[in-house]
């Protein structure tokens, strides 16, 4: 018997849970999620609709990529996602948070303004396989109304989408140029930071066909790493760079996420921490409001959920909990990332928790 992943094609998520999992060598099945299964499966043990979701062969269910992944580190042993040196855990670590939670501004926005028609048939191919492409294309713009609408709400409109393109273009440019001289971000072993951006680098940007074309074009060895990621060839393999290496070509996309992301995770800190002083007993919502951030120039709003904050914890825990010579290698790392002081002096607000998949105030 094995485990069970329940999960699409076309989600984010799915693809973060599934490269990993085929890596690390999980025996494991996967099952779509369809209606059917959402309804007698996903919601009764999850309480809510959302995918991937594990049931492990003795019956414990998981939900969330990260809780997932270090699940099976810690089940199986063996080669780790996680490097042992402390600057290349942080590196992988803040990598990681970019892709799960900001990198799904641009895979929003090239999936719906893109790829719109096309995702209308993979979200009903994935909610009603059995039935005609007609009836899926129905069923598909029901379903994908929904994920349409969070485009808005993520901080995608007229007046971003030209700088949240240029930021994307310079990313790949970044990344290209990375993988030019490396099969992983740190080495010839995927981190968890790998993970992290293959979430929204594959299911949106490389796999549906508007954007993907888009990506070949312009940064085809982020695609080959794409397809590295996706179709494992040699589970469990690979060395991370000797010496706690990290490589020149990285500090440009970590200063990216250091100058957009960041500063919105300090703003949504602050909110939270507001939030929680008003609010002690309460579930923790999806968002505490909407916070600014600026992208390339172009400032907006969007939704602070405090599950980007949760993320933020490990990178902020691992800096937070090294030794005196370890954080003197790390300190010397950083100082030579613009804006990395933001994150040195990150004001984490009130802890959190992820227990009984939701998120609550430590």
């Amino acid at each position: 018997m094995s485990d069970t992943l329940y999960g699409a094609p076309l989600s984010l998520y799915s693809g973060k849970a599934r490269a990993y999992m085929d890596w690390k060598g999980v025996d494991y099945t996967e099952t779509l999620s369809s209606a059917d299964v959402y309804r007698d499966i996903i919601v009764p043990k999850v309480g809510r609709p959302v995918i991937p979701v594990v049931a492990t062969r003795d019956g414990t269910i998981l939900q969330d990529t990260t809780c997932i992944i270090d699940h099976y580190e810690q089940q199986l042993g063996g080669p780790s996602v996680y490097p042992e040196g402390p600057r290349q855990k942080l590196v992988a670590l803040l990598l990681e948070v970019l892709g799960d939670e900001w990198l799904v501004i641009p895979a929003m926005h090239y999936r719906w303004n893109y790829n719109e028609e096309w995702v209308y048939g993979e979200f009903g191919a994935a909610s009603a396989p059995e039935a005609s492409k007609e009836e899926q294309l129905e069923i598909g713009r029901k379903r994908g109304a929904d994920f349409k609408g969070f485009c808005p709400i993520l901080g995608i409109n007229p007046d971003t989408i030209p700088a949240i393109e240029a930021s994307y273009e310079a990313l790949l440019s970044d990344l290209d140029a990375h993988f030019s001289a490396h099969d992983y971000l740190l080495g010839s072993r995927p981190s968890i930071g790998d993970y992290g951006l293959i979430g929204p680098l594959y299911a949106h940007l490389y796999r549906d066909p508007a954007s993907g074309e888009i990506m070949k074009r312009l940064a085809p060895r982020v695609a080959q790493w794409v397809e590295r990621m996706v179709d494992v060839k040699a589970p469990l393999s690979g060395e991370f760079l000797p010496d706690d290496e990290v490589p020149a070509s990285l500090i440009p996309v970590i200063e990216r996420m250091m100058r957009e992301q960041l500063p919105f995770l300090q703003t949504s800190a602050d909110m939270l921490t507001a939030w929680a002083a008003a609010n002690a007993d309460a579930e923790i919502p999806r968002a505490v409001g909407m916070a600014e951030f600026t992208v390339e120039g172009a400032t907006a709003q969007r939704i602070a959920p405090p599950f980007s904050l949760w993320m933020f914890q490990r990178p902020h825990d691992h800096y937070r909990d090294l030794d005196d010579g370890e954080r003197d290698t790390v300190d010397a790392l950083l100082s030579g990332i613009s804006g990395a002081g933001g994150f040195q002096d990150f004001r984490p607000g009130p802890r959190l928790v992820f227990e009984d998949f939701r998120l609550a105030l430590a």
